[in-house]
Parts: structure tokens; sequence; C-alpha cells
């Protein structure tokens, strides 16, 4: 891809322009229109099904962008990853506010019933049955075990960075520690789990 001054983007970039955002620079944002415009129509098209409503809903999803920039963590994922997200949420809001008046005209008898107009209905039922309930359980008593075989401090964090969500630095100042130190317990306790479910 092809971005500002010509200087071919990767996806670090992404963040970076994200960055230039949260201080309002316009050109970051075209820069980052240019470049990721044509995989976030991708989806959209993919989600809404049809040109107008993507190239309306992308327009939506960059003044998002231009928002919530500030709301990006780079320890999280990737730039990339994040406007995707911001762009398939979008695109779902969009579905669900459009059902509504779908109902209405069933309701009325001008609808057809056929699912087949309707993207929501014909989305996977995402409610677990009874068999997927227990293996998750089962599988969630197991990771409960590994954490429990880690040293406190390192079960602590685990539990931090990825049950509550708190960043490299939140926990590095919590436990008084390097943030490369921080960084190195995570990757170790992590590398620690997986052995431990792989045995």
């Amino acid at each position: 891809m092809i971005g500002e001054k010509g200087l071919s983007i990767v996806a670090d970039d992404i963040a970076h322009l994200l960055n230039r955002i949260t201080r309002h620079d316009k050109n970051a944002l075209r820069a980052l229109y240019n470049d990721a415009s044509p995989k976030l129509m991708g989806i959209l098209m993919r989600m809404l099904g049809n040109r107008p409503d993507a190239e309306d809903a992308l327009q939506d999803v960059m003044i998002k962008i231009w928002n919530r920039a500030a709301a990006f963590d780079p320890e999280k994922g990737t730039g990339m990853g994040w406007i995707c997200a911001i762009t398939r949420n979008h695109a779902l809001d969009r579905l669900r506010a459009s059902r509504p008046a779908r109902l209405r005209t069933a309701s009325s008898g001008g609808y057809s019933g056929d699912d087949q107009d309707d993207p929501i209905a014909r989305l996977p039922d995402p409610t677990p049955g009874a068999e997927e309930t227990s293996l998750a359980r089962a599988e969630m008593m197991r990771v409960v075990a590994c954490i429990k075989e880690l040293p406190e401090d390192r079960a602590t964090a685990v539990q931090g960075a990825y049950l509550q969500g708190l960043s490299y630095q939140e926990l590095a100042g919590r436990f008084e520690v390097p943030l490369n130190t921080m960084r190195t317990w995570l990757r170790r306790a992590l590398i620690s789990l997986r052995e431990c479910l792989e045995r």
C-alpha cells in the first residue's frame, strides 16, 4: 500500500498514524484513509452487502477513528486490527439498527419472512449448547489449575493483564518493577501456561 509521501505503509505505521491522529493531524487521517480504506471497504461490503451502504458506513468509521484514536493501545494489538474491529462493530450496529424496521414491516404483513433479506437472521446463533458449555467449563478449570502453578505475583499479573485488561505499564507500576521486567514476567508466564495445558 502506498501512503502519505509515497511511502509503503506497514501495520506498525497504522499505529503511528493513529498516534498522530490523537493530535488532530488531518494529514495522518488522510494517509490512513488512503492506505486502509480498501481493506475496510472490503469488510463493510461483505457485511452490509451493497456499495452505497458500505461507502456511507466507511465515512462514519473514519469519524469514529478520528474521535477515538486516543483509545488505541499498541500493547493490546496492531493498529490495523484495531481499526478493523471498529469497522466490524460499526457494520453490526448498522445491521442491528435496520432490523427493527424489517420487523415492523413483517408485523404489518409486508414482510415475506425470508431470512435471505435479513443479514442478522443469517448470523450463526452464538448461544453455546450444553456440550460446548461443559467443554468450556472443563477447559476453564484446567486454565485455573495451571494459573495456580505459577508464582503468586506472576499469577496475579497474568490475571490483571488478560482478565482485567490492565496495561503492562499499569501492572509494572502496581508491582513496582520496570516495564521490561513485567513484559518478561508475562511472556514466561504464558509459556508456562501453554506447557501446563499441553501436558
